[in-house]
Formats: structure tokens, sequence, C-alpha cells
């Protein structure tokens, strides 16, 4: 069961394979695009200890030899030490511009490494290997590589597309029931964002696929890296559509910022309580139902999740510092902040009129 999203981008267009069994198919996937046989691997402990041996059985089989640097794992590896430790450790490998480097962890190591192989050697090439729901539905797909800084997140980077993008479906049964969850904060966002039928979908499929279901994963999955790809092929750099895809993010950004980007909040999990405040904007502004916020929040309490800033635990900032946060947001244009907001489920839209006093009303409530 084996599913292919491509990437149509002119000129740098790569697939997506989706499907079970990938890590050991690795060699046969990646060796096409081989100049010589070998490449480099950065993962970081946690992975690797789980998956970096599948992996290298899977390039050894195709006679793909591989040397592998292992970071800590955790949002605080996305930072200057680290990248400078990737790029001067690729260098010493002495990667060249017709090899392969792959990412084989989660978002964080896919931003870290996709931005090492940006800057090695003005660009080389590389694979992302995914192994968390969040990055195989999201950060794997559509170029966007970075790191963090004390100003925010993601605000130092390049857009770098990979080569191929493998999501091995099997990978995600070793994720923890959070972090699995913390995935689905994006899942859901694409049926909120642009498909109504596929957050119907969700409603009646999500228990399943967070039980494991492994071809509910893959049809979720598949979803959603379909319309990732869409949005990435008509606006790659983010000037208009692509920024649908921040639904619940700049709220999401703001609480990442207060908690000191750490374990108290991961990122699928302030994406979902993102969306939740986006919607409720939405309503009071009049822009969509009253009742779409309760329906959002439903669902993602029926699955398990983080709905509310009250839901995160220990102290927040007030309303007022969590909006100044917001305005070192990447969304920020001309000094106004944009927002998505919605007309409805699956409609959403990007604006930057949306009165100051508004979003403070709706994180005083959201933090009362």
């Amino acid at each position: 069961m084996t599913e292919t999203v491509s990437v149509d981008l002119p000129g740098r267009a790569y697939d997506v394979v989706i499907g079970q069994g990938l890590l050991s198919q690795a060699g046969t996937r990646i060796a096409p695009l081989l100049r010589r046989p070998r490449v480099a691997i950065i993962s970081d402990e946690t992975v690797a200890a789980l998956h970096l041996d599948a992996l290298q059985a899977g390039l050894n089989a195709s006679g793909i030899t591989s040397e592998c640097l292992t970071l800590a794992p955790g949002e605080g590896t996305k930072n200057w030490q680290a990248l400078q430790t990737c790029v001067e450790w690729l260098l010493d490998q002495r990667v060249e511009r017709g090899d392969i480097v792959i990412a084989l962890g989660g978002g964080v190591i896919g931003d870290l490494v996709g931005f090492a192989a940006a800057v090695l050697r003005r660009g080389v090439r590389f694979v992302q290997i995914p192994t968390s729901l969040l990055a195989q539905v999201d950060s794997s797909v559509g170029g966007k590589t970075g790191i963090n800084t004390r100003h925010g997140k993601n605000l130092v980077g390049a857009f770098h597309q990979p080569s191929l993008v493998l999501a091995d479906i099997d990978v995600l049964a070793t994720l923890t029931p959070r972090d699995f969850l913390a995935g689905y904060g994006e899942v859901v966002k694409y049926g909120l964002l642009g498909d109504a039928a596929f957050f119907d979908w969700l409603e009646q499929n999500g228990p399943a696929l967070a039980a494991g279901d492994a071809q509910a994963r893959v049809a979720a999955v598949r979803r959603s890296v379909e319309m990732k790809a869409e949005i990435v092929v008509r606006d790659e750099t983010e000037q208009g559509d692509r920024a649908l895809l921040n639904l619940g993010h700049t709220f999401c950004h703001a609480f990442e910022a207060a908690t000191g980007y750490s374990d108290r909040l991961l990122h699928g999990e302030g994406v979902a309580i993102g969306c939740a405040l986006a919607f409720d904007l939405s309503a009071r502004l009049g822009l969509c139902a009253q009742e779409d916020p309760s329906r959002v929040r439903a669902h993602l309490r029926a699955m398990g999740m983080k709905t509310d800033p009250t839901d995160i635990d220990g102290d927040l900032p007030d309303a007022e510092a969590l909006l100044d946060l917001m305005g070192q947001d990447k969304k920020v244009v001309e000094g106004q902040l944009r927002f998505i907001l919605a007309r409805g489920i699956g409609d959403a839209f990007v604006t930057a009129d949306v009165p100051r006093e508004t979003v403070l009303d709706v994180l005083r409530d959201a933090l009362a």
C-alpha cells in the first residue's frame, strides 16, 4: 500500500512517497538520485536509536554506504550552533554538490538539515525521511527550511526543495500518543483551511487513525500532502496562497515563544489551539457561523487534544504580551500582522484587516 504525490515545481519537481516499509526500500528509491553510492545522514539521538539501523540496512542492500551525525533531540537543537555543527560535519565528510544528504527525523531535523543543505556549497540536494506525523504531513514537504533565534521561530532560513520525501507510515508506531496527536493538529488544519469533506472524514476516522489503522494513516497523510503540494506549486515562496498553510500558526507561535519552545507545548498542540482561536476570532468578526468554533473544539477534544491556552501547563503572559509576541511573526507585512481567518470550515483566507482590540478580546477570553 504505497501512494505517491508529486510536487510539480518547474525544474524542481519531486515525489512524496507514502506507505509502509519505506525504510527498507530507501536504497532502491534513493539510488537513482546518486552520482556515487554514498550518502550523509543527519538525525537525532532518539530517532537514530529507533530507525537508523533499518535505514542503513535499506541503503546497504543497494550498495550505498553512509555516515550519520546524531544531534540532541528537541526544538532547542534548531539553532545557530547546531547549524554550524551540521555544515562543518558535512564538509568533514567531503559532501559534494552531486551528493545527497538525508534528514532522518521530525520537523526539527528536517528544517535544520534542509537549511544546512541549502547553504552548503551554495546548495546540495537532500532527501527528507520524516519520522513524525507532523513532519510527514507538513514540514517535510514544500522546501521551507530554517532555524529559530532569540527573536522567534523560523525567522532565519531558506526555501530549498528536497529531491525526494519518503514518508514511512510504519515509523509512526514508535511515536508517543502525545507526539502523534501533536502531528494530528496539522492534519486537522488542512481540513479546516480548504477541504470541508476531509474534515468530515477526520471526524469519522480520526479515532481509528490514532489507534494505528495503517490504511487510515496513509489516506490522511496523502490528502494532507496533496493539499500542501497544490498550494506550494501555486505559491512556493509564500507571496499569497501559501500563507493559508499558517492557519492557527499566528497564535501558535506566540504561545511557543511564551513557553520558551519547550516541551510545555509541542508545535502541533499549539497549531490545534491556534486553529480553535482563529475560528473564535472569525466568529467574533461575523465571518463564520458561531457553531464552527464549537465543532472544531469538539473534534479536537474527542481526539484527546489541547484546545485552549488554559490547557498549557504553567503560567502564560497576558493578552497584551501575547499580541506583542505575535508581532515577531513572519506574516507581519509593513508592520501589519496578517491573520488566516475562515468563512467556515474548509474556507480560510488571509487578511490584515483585524482590529487589535478584537484579537485582545479573544485572547483575554481564552486565558480566563
